[in-house]
Protein backbone atom coordinates (compact mmCIF):
# COMPACT_ATOMS: atom_id res chain seq x y z
CA UNK A 1 0.00 0.00 0.00
CA UNK A 2 2.76 2.40 1.00
CA UNK A 3 4.29 2.22 -2.71
CA UNK A 4 0.70 2.66 -4.37
CA UNK A 5 0.67 5.99 -2.46
CA UNK A 6 4.38 7.05 -3.45
CA UNK A 7 5.07 9.57 -4.95
CA UNK A 8 1.32 11.43 -3.90
CA UNK A 9 1.91 11.25 -0.38
CA UNK A 10 5.11 9.72 0.69
CA UNK A 11 8.89 10.10 -0.91
CA UNK A 12 10.24 6.71 -1.80
CA UNK A 13 13.08 7.29 0.64
CA UNK A 14 10.51 7.07 3.46
CA UNK A 15 9.61 2.87 2.92
CA UNK A 16 12.88 2.12 5.25
CA UNK A 17 11.27 4.23 7.99
CA UNK A 18 7.80 2.26 7.59
CA UNK A 19 9.87 -0.87 7.62
CA UNK A 20 11.36 0.36 10.71
CA UNK A 21 8.22 1.35 12.12
CA UNK A 22 6.82 -2.15 11.23
CA UNK A 23 9.19 -4.29 12.92
CA UNK A 24 10.33 -2.41 15.75
CA UNK A 25 8.28 0.64 16.97
CA UNK A 26 4.57 -0.79 16.45
CA UNK A 27 2.85 -0.35 19.46
CA UNK A 28 -1.03 -0.31 18.45
CA UNK A 29 -1.64 -0.61 14.83
CA UNK A 30 -4.98 -1.07 12.90
CA UNK A 31 -5.93 -2.24 9.49
CA UNK A 32 -9.18 -1.37 7.51
CA UNK A 33 -10.59 -4.52 5.27
CA UNK A 34 -12.57 -5.00 2.54
CA UNK A 35 -13.03 -8.76 1.67
CA UNK A 36 -9.99 -9.88 3.89
CA UNK A 37 -7.97 -7.62 1.19
CA UNK A 38 -6.19 -4.57 3.55
CA UNK A 39 -7.12 -1.15 2.21
CA UNK A 40 -6.28 0.93 4.94
CA UNK A 41 -3.75 0.80 8.23
CA UNK A 42 -2.59 3.53 10.62
CA UNK A 43 -1.14 3.00 14.20
CA UNK A 44 -0.74 4.66 17.11
CA UNK A 45 2.51 5.41 19.29
CA UNK A 46 2.29 6.09 22.61
CA UNK A 47 4.17 8.66 24.99
CA UNK A 48 2.78 8.19 29.14
CA UNK A 49 5.55 10.46 30.60
CA UNK A 50 4.40 13.45 27.67
CA UNK A 51 0.97 12.24 28.35
CA UNK A 52 0.77 12.07 24.33
CA UNK A 53 -0.21 9.65 22.03
CA UNK A 54 0.77 9.66 18.01
CA UNK A 55 -1.29 8.72 15.64
CA UNK A 56 1.20 7.37 12.84
CA UNK A 57 1.84 5.93 9.18
CA UNK A 58 -1.95 6.36 7.90
CA UNK A 59 -2.40 5.10 4.86
CA UNK A 60 -5.06 4.27 2.20
CA UNK A 61 -5.09 1.96 -1.11
CA UNK A 62 -5.45 4.50 -3.90
CA UNK A 63 -9.08 2.99 -4.78
CA UNK A 64 -10.12 3.34 -1.99
CA UNK A 65 -9.25 7.48 -1.45
CA UNK A 66 -12.37 9.45 -1.13
CA UNK A 67 -15.03 7.30 0.34
CA UNK A 68 -14.69 7.83 4.36
CA UNK A 69 -12.06 5.18 5.23
CA UNK A 70 -9.66 7.48 6.15
CA UNK A 71 -11.59 9.20 8.25
CA UNK A 72 -13.05 5.85 9.77
CA UNK A 73 -10.05 5.25 10.53
CA UNK A 74 -7.99 7.97 12.52
CA UNK A 75 -12.06 8.50 13.94
CA UNK A 76 -11.40 4.77 15.52
CA UNK A 77 -7.93 5.79 17.09
CA UNK A 78 -9.56 8.87 18.22
CA UNK A 79 -12.09 6.55 19.91
CA UNK A 80 -9.52 3.90 21.27
CA UNK A 81 -7.11 6.85 22.89
CA UNK A 82 -10.77 8.77 24.64
CA UNK A 83 -11.19 5.87 26.44
CA UNK A 84 -7.29 6.36 28.08
CA UNK A 85 -7.34 8.19 30.84
CA UNK A 86 -3.39 8.70 30.95
CA UNK A 87 -3.88 10.38 27.78
CA UNK A 88 -3.97 13.97 27.49
CA UNK A 89 -3.09 14.97 23.67
CA UNK A 90 -3.25 13.26 20.51
CA UNK A 91 -0.77 14.30 18.04
CA UNK A 92 -0.23 13.55 14.65
CA UNK A 93 2.88 14.48 12.33
CA UNK A 94 1.60 14.82 8.69
CA UNK A 95 2.82 16.66 5.40
CA UNK A 96 1.02 19.67 3.33
CA UNK A 97 -0.18 16.97 1.50
CA UNK A 98 -2.77 15.43 4.29
CA UNK A 99 -2.48 18.26 7.19
CA UNK A 100 -6.28 19.47 6.21
CA UNK A 101 -7.68 15.85 6.28
CA UNK A 102 -7.04 15.90 10.01
CA UNK A 103 -7.41 19.84 10.33
CA UNK A 104 -10.97 18.45 9.29
CA UNK A 105 -10.90 16.13 12.00
CA UNK A 106 -10.29 18.73 14.81
CA UNK A 107 -6.71 18.71 14.73
CA UNK A 108 -4.95 21.94 15.45
CA UNK A 109 -1.74 22.50 13.21
CA UNK A 110 1.23 23.46 15.93
CA UNK A 111 4.54 23.51 13.50
CA UNK A 112 5.68 23.48 9.69
CA UNK A 113 9.24 22.41 8.99
CA UNK A 114 10.35 22.47 5.42
CA UNK A 115 11.89 19.07 3.18
CA UNK A 116 11.64 17.05 6.75
CA UNK A 117 10.23 13.76 5.37
CA UNK A 118 12.31 14.44 2.29
CA UNK A 119 12.69 16.74 -0.48
CA UNK A 120 9.04 18.58 -1.55
CA UNK A 121 7.85 16.66 1.57
CA UNK A 122 7.34 19.10 4.47
CA UNK A 123 5.89 17.96 8.11
CA UNK A 124 2.86 19.51 9.74
CA UNK A 125 2.94 18.86 13.22
CA UNK A 126 -0.91 18.57 14.87
CA UNK A 127 -2.59 18.20 18.09
CA UNK A 128 -6.07 17.40 19.52
CA UNK A 129 -7.09 17.32 23.16
CA UNK A 130 -8.12 13.65 24.19
CA UNK A 131 -12.06 13.76 25.82
CA UNK A 132 -11.19 11.35 28.25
Amino acid sequence: MFRKNTPQYFDQSEEKDLKNYLNHNIEDYFVYDVHSEIIGAGGINYFFEEKLARISWDMIHPNYQGHGIGKRLVQHRINHLNANPNIDLIAVRTSQLAYKFYAKMGFALEKVEKDFWATGFDLYQMQLKNKN
